[in-house]
């Protein structure tokens, strides 16, 4: 990538979850691409892009529960590649699944995924997809049409796939999702899927059409958006939530259940949740 960036590298104090915050908050804009680090979040927006205000309406910086500054620093180029090599670590889920990049060597396992990262797996985003994936494999999906709203890298809904479901709509908001969900799909060899640029307002025409929809986003959106996502699902079908925290889960049942939908299991890990629901 030869454009030239700049980095907002933030110091944050503390670092949860105002960390997954203001990554979420910055993803919103024009920055394209995060690397936790030690001490907070470094975030990259392309030069032509970044404008002295840009950081006006992020809501987090002027949150007195957390301590945030920030250094700006231009970048004349970057390897990205090496980038996540160095930030981006493999995901084992009990021996039987491995998400890995180009880099990392093969492991003999039943699943295998290989992704190119086009951007960070924060330690949030470590615990949320690991918990989905410990669903997923727990869940027979054969055969099932698979819903994968926020899809990032399609990790979840290549899952499903190699699991025998029988087709994945995986759908993301922002390009490099999209474009990197297409590019994984492809690398893994998986064709029964189709790939959408966009929000919960595509699935205005996808009344009772999947058996299973994964959405792993974050709070706000899930709460915004859970009616659209149910209305999706047949009557019986599994939905997984993730994204969010224990002190929300409250909030997200209290929305579910309002939808027709009501918890079956829940697992946590480091104070991540995800909640897997039945449509009654």
């Amino acid at each position: 990538m030869e454009s030239k960036y700049i980095a907002y590298h933030f110091k944050i104090e503390p670092k949860e979850p105002a960390t997954e915050i203001l990554l979420a908050e910055l993803g919103e804009l024009d920055f394209d691409s995060f690397v936790e680090t030690e001490t907070g979040l470094s975030a990259y927006i392309q030069e032509h892009l970044n404008t002295p205000n840009i950081l006006e309406d992020i809501y987090i910086l002027n949150n007195p529960e957390f301590k945030i500054s920030y250094k700006t620093e231009d970048i004349e180029q970057v390897n990205w590649n090496e980038e996540w090599e160095k930030n981006f670590d493999p995901i084992d889920v009990d021996g039987i699944c491995y998400v890995r990049a180009p880099f990392h060597e093969p492991k003999n396992v039943k699943y295998e995924i290989v992704i190119e990262p086009k951007m960070s797996f924060g330690t949030g985003h470590h615990e949320t997809t690991f918990m989905m994936m410990k669903h997923l494999l727990n869940l027979d999906v054969n055969e099932m049409q698979v819903l994968d709203m926020g899809c990032g890298t399609a990790i979840l809904a290549i899952l499903a796939l190699m699991k025998g479901a029988k087709h994945a709509d995986a759908i993301d908001i922002d390009n490099w999702c999209y474009l990197n969900s297409i590019e994984n799909a492809e690398r893994n060899n998986i064709e029964n899927i189709s790939v959408y640029e966009g929000d919960a307002s595509l699935l205005a025409d996808k009344q009772n059409n999947y058996d299973l929809v994964i959405a792993n986003i974050n709070r706000n959106i899930l709460l915004n958006d859970m009616e659209a996502y149910s209305k999706t699902l047949k009557t019986n079908g599994t939905i997984l939530f993730s994204g969010f925290y224990t002190e929300d889960i409250e909030a997200i049942e209290q929305e579910a259940n309002k939808n027709g939908l009501f918890l079956e299991s829940r697992l946590e890990r480091n104070n991540w949740v995800s909640l897997k629901f039945i449509k009654k």
